[in-house]
């Protein structure tokens, strides 16, 4: 509530039309700035209760302001006091089994998105911030880990890398149906994809083969503005 009162009458003066607001779904600990989540279907508690989000969102609507989810799918936290991580003792309900389901990089839990029940978990979650909270769409985080076998942890250099073996295709399909549930229900709707690899098609529509995001996060490139 302090951030709708205080802030955004500061970011419509300055000439803004779109906030995205990140570390929102709850997460354990947050020097992983938010992106290692517990719950999916919980706003975090350290910024208040689910009430003041939604009182946040409609006030910024009634500035003019569209409201974006910095939304996590591309993994959760490891964590088994708290979260998926291992919710039925398997270690794998959500996850793929064996060394697949653990992140080398970012030390968390990959989901197992050839699983009928993960995408539909996955997917009734956008569904929820989108009815619930009536976000305007979502930046979705981390999907070149997501992309690939490989999380992405390589050089691109033709198409081969993009479209050869290391493409997952149990994720892309879960990107391609998450693009397009979002459009059936908030036609208009943003669909952000944050890549680092430049996967061509990915804001191409659906029926032309792309995976129908809206728009592209490229973030290789700021690295070459630092350079």
């Amino acid at each position: 509530r302090e951030f709708a009162e205080q802030v955004l009458p500061r970011i419509v003066a300055g000439g803004y039309n779109t906030i995205q607001i990140m570390a929102v779904q709850e997460h354990p600990y947050y020097g992983s700035f938010g992106y290692h989540v517990s719950s999916f279907f919980a706003p975090c508690s350290r910024f208040g209760t689910p009430e003041d989000l939604k009182y946040l969102i409609d006030t910024a609507h009634g500035h003019g302001l569209a409201v974006l989810l910095d939304v996590v799918h591309s993994h959760a936290v490891k964590n088994t006091a708290e979260g998926l991580s291992d919710f039925d003792g398997s270690g794998n309900q959500y996850f793929h089994a064996g060394p697949r389901g653990d992140h080398p990089l970012w030390d968390s839990k990959c989901f197992d998105y050839g699983k009928p029940e993960v995408r539909q978990f996955l997917l009734s979650n956008i569904r929820y911030w989108l009815e619930e909270f009536r976000f305007d769409g979502f930046r979705f985080d981390g999907i070149t880990s997501m992309l690939y076998h490989s999380r992405g942890d390589k050089a691109f250099g033709d198409y081969g890398d993009y479209f050869g073996s290391d493409a997952d295709t149990d994720a892309i399909l879960y990107l391609q149906l998450a693009a397009q549930l979002i459009q059936e229900l908030k036609p208009g709707a943003i669909a952000i994809a944050e890549d680092m690899s430049g996967m061509p098609g990915l804001c191409k529509p659906l029926e032309d083969g792309g995976l129908g995001f809206t728009h592209r996060l490229a973030m290789g490139v700021p690295d070459h503005w630092i350079k």
